[in-house]
């Protein structure tokens, strides 16, 4: 099938330099937004839903519940980045977006498919980076992109406040009081993040004792041994997986573990996105609440359940029940 390509001066362009670098020229009205992963799905849905596409792979019943009507009725079209990239150039420029966006690590393979990508369609290809501390500059750029600059400075501004507050309460917590806390992924939890990874950041940012250290595996993410996991003896178990959630409790295996022994292993909030990553991006300023509270229950007594209705009405534009709260944290007690 031959590439058409989208015509430059179809419309007004107005710079921007992204974050790889690269001078992209953002139409000065952006209508249609194309997101390359998961981040970018993300972020286009808690600034400006009504600019979404589509999505990179398709949701639960539970995750569509939790988002707009319009959002949750939106074709799964594909992603553009990582190892299961699914949609195709031809379907891209069919699309007619005003913007291609990616959120994420800026590295020589992203950026290398930004400029490939953005020469044969000629379609606007922006890449902005940033960790979980630098959350509120990726809100005030990624809204420049969208064209809400006051919404990503609305938002940007809630999650300065909820950052600078955890940090200002956890400084004053001695090295010695920091629990020793490991992640579970898979449903037999042996898969984890590396201490220092993106996915490891909430953990990182609040200052626990990752169990695993960095250097243990070659990216991310380490697949561990039960041998390892009982000689590290982890005072707290976060979790992101059900099914390991569910196991766990009876598995005699497990039931060596302290944290599993003390009744301290904990399923992250998953609705309609990740709390802890998947994806790693603003939906973790809320996660980072919840496991600060986990972490040093003393130090957070606030009602995180009026906190979650906030940040739900703020970043995804729903007001949630209570019976969806309970879902979410537990019934209260």
């Amino acid at each position: 099938m031959a590439l058409v390509l989208a015509p430059l001066t179809a419309r007004a362009q107005e710079g921007f330099r992204d974050d790889a670098g690269r001078q992209v020229a953002v139409p000065a009205k952006v209508e249609k937004v194309w997101p390359a992963g998961p981040p970018a799905e993300a972020l286009v849905y808690i600034l400006a839903p009504e600019k979404l596409l589509g999505w990179t792979h398709p949701f639960s019943a539970e995750a569509k519940a939790l988002m707009t009507p319009a959002a949750a009725a939106l074709p799964v079209i594909g992603r553009l980045t990582g190892r299961g990239n699914t949609a195709s150039l031809e379907a891209v420029v069919a699309a007619k977006p005003d913007v291609i966006f990616d959120v994420g690590t800026i590295g020589p393979t992203y950026v290398s498919l930004a400029d490939r990508v953005q020469d044969q369609t000629h379609i606007p290809y922006a890449l902005i980076g940033g960790s979980l501390a630098e959350t509120p500059a990726l809100l005030r750029k990624a809204g420049t992109v969208l064209r809400v600059p006051d919404r990503g400075e609305a938002l940007a501004r809630y999650a300065a406040t909820a950052l600078d507050e955890i940090a200002h309460r956890i400084a004053a917590v001695p090295a010695a009081d920091r629990p020793k806390a490991y992640l579970a992924r898979g449903p037999r939890g042996l898969t984890t993040d590396v201490s220092g990874s993106i996915n490891a950041e909430a953990m990182d940012f609040l200052g626990a004792k990752n169990v695993v250290p960095a250097g243990a595996s070659g990216g991310n993410l380490a697949d561990v041994s039960m041998e390892q996991v009982l000689a590290w003896q982890p005072d707290v178990i976060i979790t992101i997986d059900a099914n390991f959630m569910a196991a766990v409790g009876s598995d005699p295996l497990w039931l060596g573990i302290k944290a599993v022994k003390e009744k301290r292993v904990y399923l992250a909030p998953r609705f309609p996105f990740g709390w802890v990553d998947e994806p790693p991006g603003p939906n973790r300023i809320m996660g980072l609440r919840w496991m600060a509270k986990l972490l040093y229950p003393r130090l957070f007594p606030e009602d995180l359940r009026a906190e979650t209705k906030r940040f739900y009405e703020l970043f995804y534009h729903e007001t949630i029940t209570d019976a969806q709260l309970d879902q979410l944290l537990g019934a209260p007690g």
